[in-house]
């Protein structure tokens, strides 16, 4: 999660795609903000990603990022003004999307990932994170709790491994992310395009509805689950986004302070 800083001025593009050899790159560009999911971002993310799995020229997207950030979660900044209903809403929508597109996306991580961003990675079908890359789940630290990316990353990694990230808000690596299954393969120390282009490679061989058929097959249960308990999680997060513990956490955050329980 962010505040909101000086970045590009209204208007200008936070997203931008790019289509070649039968992949859609679509790199999300406020480095500014740490690509937090603004809702500029977010409307700008899922135009693009339709407008990528509609083309019959494109049988693979990637998700990647300019900056030291992947993406730092939601903007605190628009949560403070517009509440948090509407933006958790948008990130389950946005989360969805991925997870129903006939087209697999792969997400490429050079850098940080926290909170929402866990959940972009969650939904990915294929993630590749480079080795100085870092995640947490940071909910728990500002009074929350990680409740529309549960239904993205829950399922991906052992109860003891969910209990111990989510409840700490604890930083771990690009191969601990590997190790419990968030995160596909770790590119080692300067091979992040050679383990890109060999995932690619290996995506492109399949026929496009192969593709299309096993990801389906393989998302079902968890767009079943999405559909299932989005709602209830929703209400659950603007809940606890309303709350005086995390107004006290938010603002800790933003003063960069310890809050009142961390003392």
């Amino acid at each position: 999660m962010t505040d909101h800083d000086e970045g590009a001025g209204p208007g200008a593009p936070l997203v931008r795609a790019d289509v070649a050899d039968g992949i859609a790159t679509i790199t999300l560009d406020s480095p500014a903000n740490r690509n937090a999911l603004s809702r500029q971002l977010v409307a700008e993310l899922t135009a693009r990603l339709d407008d990528a799995a509609a083309s019959d020229q494109v049988r693979v997207i990637v998700l990647t990022h300019t900056g030291g950030t992947f993406c730092a979660g939601a903007d605190l900044t628009e949560a403070v003004q517009y509440g948090m209903e509407e933006g958790t809403r948008s990130l389950l929508a946005l989360l969805r999307q991925i997870v129903s597109l006939t087209t697999p996306v792969v997400a490429v991580v050079n850098g940080h990932c926290r909170a929402g961003g866990v959940g972009l990675v969650g939904a990915c079908d294929v993630v590749v994170a480079a080795a100085p890359s870092t995640f947490a789940f940071t909910e728990s630290l500002l009074g929350l709790t990680p409740a529309i990316i549960s239904l993205t990353t829950r399922s991906r990694l052992s109860d003891r491994d969910a209990s111990e990230k989510y409840l700490s808000g604890a930083v771990f690596g690009a191969e601990e992310a590997a190790r419990i299954g968030l995160v596909t393969r770790a590119a080692p120390e300067g091979g992040l395009d050679e383990v890109v282009t060999s995932t690619l490679t290996g995506l492109r061989a399949a026929s496009p509805q192969g593709l299309r058929e096993t990801k389906a097959l393989l998302n079902a249960p968890l767009l079943a689950r999405i559909e299932w308990d989005g709602d209830a999680l929703v209400a659950l997060s603007a809940r606890l986004f309303a709350s005086d513990e995390a107004r006290e956490g938010m603002t800790a955050f933003k003063e960069r302070r310890k809050p009142r329980w961390a003392e």
